[in-house]
């Protein structure tokens, strides 16, 4: 959305977006009613692959969190008083509705974001897979019995909702990361207020519109759209709402853990990335490349685990470097909707700017591109970047120590095993990292010593559903996934009874 947008009413006609069928209501959901915001502002979401406005949207502020929050706490004792089983069965009835509209959801996803229409769909059904997880691992948040050191004295130890949630997300995967909070909330018992980021609340609201067609109590789920950091703060500042889940930049969550040391809220961060890739002398060398540029370049980089430094056995490097650039000159460029595409554009135009920007700077020190690194020339409206390959890559330029967030690959070369270990963890960030060799000994050796939330041995994948998914160090703090995702939506209780001694009977 633009500032133009966000403030002249006249910017854009309001029934620009009447050729696209969204699915949803294009609106907030406070209380179970589909609406404008408090205050009448509006933004437009734009299409990245061709600069056309898809959807005019609410755009609100403090006002509407508050409703959203409000609404949530009232919701609140019904939904966590209701069984375990009873809501799983709504999560369930919403991954079946999720799983029924998966294309038609993921060309609404194609609209506002720009990836391939395949990579929408998938993401749908991933998301899916987080309400059919936890409808069912809220059954286990099991608590326990502990041995006491009197016989007149029980100890027990329960797990209960905390409360009302506030959950901001990304737009580089508009389903997947709200659907990954919002499915554990609920299924711990939480209700929840939701705000998408501003560049792609269409799928947001198309997530909202399931779960309410699947049977969700009003103000169990809300949906607001606007201002960042207004919104943010006013989840910090109201208090009915106890925890924040963000997914998003180190610099915004830093900002969120400043609010929070006032306010006490709970905090999940998922933050940004800059993963590192070993690849060591006996693999496939060939084989490894393709698959790198495949993982590199899926959703034009901007994927928070996604590889960026590749550090490669020195005897490989130079056919690495040659596997890479003949994948990356056969990647298609386009619209997310040709089924032929693989990378498709940036999220803004602002964003664009900012990896030329990077690639420039490079270049400007010494770097070279080796392939890519300008605009499509086929490509007159939409925020395309070519695949980019650079060579001559030193470590201490930005492209290279800095979160890319683009379709920019670096490599360089290492002699020693441990010397690749010391630069890979040469970062502030800790999220994401791979190793590929076919030594057993040598991967653990490796994944034991990176300092990394998430490994990857032989795999571009090191996530799933049913695992945790978690940085350390600046990607933040906190679990998302696996049952880890679940606890971290609940308090501990501690119960201790006592006086319990009986006579003989």
């Amino acid at each position: 959305m633009n500032e133009q947008a966000r403030s002249d009413p006249a910017h854009s006609d309001p029934g620009a977006a009447a050729s696209y069928d969204l699915g949803s209501p294009a609106r907030q959901l406070i209380d179970g009613v589909w609406c404008d915001a408090y205050a009448g502002g509006h933004g437009d979401v734009v299409d990245p692959a061709t600069e056309d406005i898809v959807a005019r949207v609410p755009f609100g502020g403090a006002t509407d969190v508050n409703r959203a929050i409000a609404a949530a706490a009232h919701a609140l004792p019904g939904w966590r008083a209701q069984t375990a089983y009873e809501r799983g069965a709504v999560l369930q009835r919403a991954a079946g509705l999720l799983r029924e509209r998966a294309e038609k959801l993921g060309r609404v996803t194609v609209l506002e974001s720009g990836k391939p229409l395949g990579d929408a769909t998938r993401e749908w059904l991933v998301a899916a897979d987080f309400f059919e997880w936890y409808a069912e691992e809220g059954k286990r948040a099991y608590g326990h019995t502990i041995p006491s050191r009197s016989p007149s004295r029980r100890v027990l130890v329960l797990h209960e909702p905390i409360g009302v949630v506030g959950v901001i997300t990304a737009w580089n995967f508009p389903a997947y990361n709200p659907a990954r909070a919002v499915a554990a909330a609920l299924g711990a018992g939480c209700t929840v207020v939701l705000r998408p980021a501003e560049l792609t609340p269409l799928s947001a609201m198309a997530l909202g519109c399931a779960l309410q067609d699947a049977g969700l109590p009003k103000g169990v789920l809300n949906v607001v759209n606007g201002a960042p950091a207004e919104m943010g703060q006013a989840m910090l500042d109201h208090p009915a709402l106890r925890k924040i889940s963000f997914t998003g930049s180190t610099a915004v969550g830093k900002l969120l853990m400043d609010g929070a040391s006032r306010t006490l809220t709970r905090l999940s961060l998922e933050l940004g990335g800059n993963a590192p890739v070993l690849i060591l002398p006996d693999v496939d060398i060939a084989a490894v490349a393709k698959a790198a540029v495949a993982a590199r370049f899926r959703n034009a980089g901007q994927v928070c685990v996604s590889p960026q430094r590749f550090f490669v056995a020195r005897g490989q490097l130079a056919r690495f470097e040659e596997a890479v650039i003949e994948g990356v000159r056969k990647l298609k460029v386009g619209s997310g909707f040709d089924p032929e595409v693989r990378v498709g554009p940036l999220a803004s135009g602002r964003h664009r700017e900012r990896v030329e920007g990077l690639v420039q700077q490079a270049t400007r020190s010494g770097a070279s591109v080796r392939t890519g690194g300008r605009r499509p020339a086929e490509s007159a409206r939409g925020f395309f970047l070519e695949p980019t390959v650079l060579g001559g890559v030193q470590e201490d330029m930005a492209v290279f120590a800095d979160e890319v967030f683009g379709p920019v690959l670096c490599m360089t070369a290492f002699d020693q095993l441990d010397d690749a270990i010391v630069r890979a963890n040469r970062t502030p960030y800790g999220l994401a990292a791979y190793v590929f060799t076919n030594d057993l000994a040598a991967a653990m050796y490796a994944y034991e010593r990176l300092d990394f939330g998430m490994i990857g041995v032989n795999e571009w994948t090191p996530q799933a559903v049913e695992a945790p998914f978690a940085g350390r160090k600046g990607s933040g703090s906190g679990h998302e996934g696996g049952r880890e995702g679940l606890f971290d939506n609940l308090e501990t209780k501690l119960v201790s009874i006592g006086g319990l001694t009986v006579g003989a009977r």
